[in-house]
């Protein structure tokens, strides 16, 4: 039987001590490379909006990037480019495709760890 390959190596890493840093109007990403693949803590202040803190950066419509986190602090709302809109609460886990906008909704930052869409999240494309 083969090992999979994601399992042959043990590896261990602190989103505290983060390979990667970007930070954007509103918000902070802490990036650590792991087992092939790239996991990213979001930081999301009060007052961050996709369209007006990462669009200026990416230069999409929308975010073009497909999301598997989990929320852990706060409140984020999501509307799809379809028109369907949620809120995403503290113990969620959200399966998100391409195409969609995002706000903080109150006044507590939304903290969420993302395991499939931040390799090039707010970058230039």
């Amino acid at each position: 039987m083969e090992k999979s390959a994601l399992l042959e190596k043990t590896e261990i890493k602190n989103l505290g001590q983060p390979d990667e840093v970007r930070e954007f109007p509103l918000g902070r990403l802490e990036l650590i490379h792991i087992g092939g693949r790239v996991v990213g803590r979001t930081t999301l202040q009060p007052g961050w909006r996709w369209s007006t803190s990462v669009k200026p950066i990416a230069k999409t419509k929308s975010c073009e990037a497909p999301h598997f986190q989990y929320h852990i602090s706060g409140v984020l709302r999501v509307k799809m480019d379809d028109g369907n809109e949620f809120d995403c609460h503290p113990g969620d886990v959200s399966l998100l495709a391409a195409g969609h906008d995002a706000w903080v909704v109150g006044d507590e930052p939304a903290v969420v760890v993302d395991f499939q869409g931040m390799v090039n999240y707010a970058t230039k494309r």
